[in-house]
């Protein structure tokens, strides 16, 4: 069985004059390396989506186990760029996992 996280992460406004110094270079640094670092902890990396006026991105994460996750989450690159970032993590269940627990 493996976990989808669903990671909802905001911004404050007062970010946004310091993203082209002080944001940038990480959030750009972390696209190339989010995937090899999700994999090495056994984890896919779904994707990403941002919507810009409210400052909110999604990530979408399949992991193995809540622990592979949280090491995940503990990677410097990331610990970087969530230092900015209020997020919250919720943990979905598939539909046809959903099914078969309905069956059972």
């Amino acid at each position: 069985m493996t976990y989808t996280f669903l990671q909802i992460s905001k911004y404050t406004p007062d970010v946004r004059p310091m993203y082209k110094g002080t944001v940038q270079k990480p959030t750009l640094g972390l696209v190339d390396k989010i995937e090899p670092l999700a994999s090495k902890h056994g984890i896919k990396f779904i994707g990403s989506w941002n919507v810009h006026p409210e400052r909110l991105t999604f990530n979408v994460y399949e992991a193995p186990t809540m622990e592979a996750f949280q090491k995940l989450q503990m990677e410097p690159e990331m610990v970087t760029l969530n230092a900015w970032n209020t997020s919250q993590i919720k943990i979905a269940t598939g539909y046809q996992e959903v099914i078969k627990q309905v069956q059972n």
